[in-house]
């Protein structure tokens, strides 16, 4: 090889091989600036992987950014699981049409192993939720995780069925609690609505 082209491409590798430290560490140095910038009371310090009903991967703190209405449910529960859902729908349907874009609805299954993606779209599809709707399967180690920080208490049965809590829980851009509503029928709390509504407007 000629003399002079050999420390060129030494030059050129350790160049490239800079440039690619650098990126990987400017990522790593966003991630945690992204972190750190959370208020400490702040959901989305956890760390808990997720997968939506199309089957798109993402982590939890992915919801930051809007306030999230947010609550945990399982695709084969007859009772108050469809309860959540049509509250979910009572509550939006409720804000001016302008502000229902500025409020997302997560919906986190307690049941990983039997609601697949292909579960949660066919739950979506069924109940005819805005397609805007998220619909999360956790990683099965994150489950009981996630229900801790949102308050949401549950044991499988010997059925199959779960008891759990029926919660609405509103979370504001940064994660923090900001109300939450208990489920006992399909309409949805005027107060929790307003709630709401305050949250939008203070994003």
């Amino acid at each position: 090889m000629n003399n002079h082209v050999r420390p060129l491409m030494l030059a050129l590798a350790l160049s490239l091989g800079t440039g690619v430290a650098s990126a990987a560490q400017a990522a790593d140095t966003g991630a945690t600036t992204a972190a750190q910038a959370l208020p400490g009371e702040s959901l989305y310090h956890l760390q808990a992987g997720l997968t939506d009903q199309h089957g798109q991967a993402l982590q939890w703190r992915d919801l930051q950014g809007r306030p999230q209405l947010v609550s945990m449910f399982y695709g084969n529960c007859h009772v108050m699981c469809p309860l959540i859902l049509e509250n979910a729908k009572s509550v939006q349907k409720q804000l001016p049409e302008a502000l229902r874009d500025q409020l997302g609805v997560a919906m986190l299954t307690l049941d990983p192993a039997r609601d697949t993606p292909a579960v949660l779209a066919e739950v979506a599809q069924r109940h005819r939720v805005p397609d805007a709707w998220r619909f999360l399967q956790p990683a099965a180690d994150d489950v009981r995780a996630l229900a801790s920080v949102l308050d949401i208490r549950y044991r499988f049965r010997e059925d199959g069925s779960i008891n759990h809590t029926s919660a609405l829980v509103l979370l504001d851009a940064q994660g923090r609690v900001l109300a939450r509503s208990e489920i006992e029928s399909a309409a949805a709390d005027p107060a929790f609505v307003q709630q709401v509504r305050n949250a939008i407007a203070t994003r």
